[in-house]
C-alpha cells in the first residue's frame, strides 16, 4: 500500500535527519526512524514519541531499536508533559506504542547477522500500527523480509513515495562506490 500525505513525508523527512547523524560504515545501513503516536486517537494531533538512528548507542544497534528504546525509557511526567494530561498515572509507553506510527528511511530488518533480534521483530512485539517505509532494504547484505513480516503480523505497511533516492544515498554512505552525500 502507498500512501503520500505531506504529513507522512514530513516525518519521513524528520527520519531523513536522523539517518544523517549515523556514523557510515561500509558493513551496515545509515538508517533514522520517528515514532510517532496520535492523540487522542489515530486521526488526532500527531506526537513525537521518539526518534533513532542506526549506531545511536553502542553494539551495533539500528534506528527502530534506537526509537523504541528512547520511547520506553521516558517517564510519566515526560509523557504527562508531553500529551498534556493530569493524570499521568494512566498513561505507560507501551500502551502507547500501540497506537504508534513507524516511520522509518529503510524497511525494518528482518534477519541480523550479528545475531542480535530484528526490528521487524521489535516493532511487532512493541504492537505498533503502522509503518511507513522510504525504501525497501537492497539485498547488499542480506534479503531482508521485514515488510512482509510485519504484514504477516498486521502492522500496516505504507510504502512512502518521493523520497526513495534520497533514503538509500543516505543509508548507503560509506560504502565502496556509493554516493558521498554529507
Amino acid at each position: 500500500m502507498t500512501c503520500e500525505t505531506n504529513r507522512d513525508l514530513e516525518f519521513l523527512r524528520q527520519a531523513l535527519l536522523e539517518a544523517k547523524k549515523c556514523q557510515p560504515t561500509p558493513t551496515a545501513f545509515c538508517v533514522g526512524c520517528v515514532l510517532v503516536v496520535r492523540w487522542p486517537s489515530p486521526e488526532g494531533n500527531p506526537f513525537v514519541l521518539a526518534r533513532g538512528f542506526s549506531r545511536e548507542v553502542p553494539g551495533n544497534t539500528h534506528a527502530e531499536a534506537n526509537a523504541l528504546a528512547k520511547a520506553r525509557a521516558l517517564s510519566q511526567d515526560q509523557l504527562s508533559a508531553m500529551f498534556n494530561v493530569d493524570k499521568p498515572e494512566e498513561w505507560d509507553v507501551e500502551s502507547l506504542l500501540k497506537h504508534a506510527d513507524v516511520y522509518t528511511t529503510m524497511e525494518p530488518c528482518s534477519i541480523r547477522t550479528s545475531g542480535l533480534a530484528p526490528c521487524a521483530d521489535a516493532l511487532i512485539s512493541a504492537g505498533v500500527r503502522r509503518c511507513f517505509i522510504g525504501v525497501g532494504e537492497p539485498d547488499d547484505f542480506v534479503k531482508c523480509e521485514g515488510a512482509d513480516k510485519l504484514k504477516q503480523a498486521g502492522v500496516e505497511v505504507m510504502w512512502l513515495k518521493g523520497l526513495e533516492e534520497e533514503c538509500l544515498s543516505v543509508a548507503r554512505r560509506g560504502h565502496d562506490g556509493s554516493s558521498s552525500y554529507h
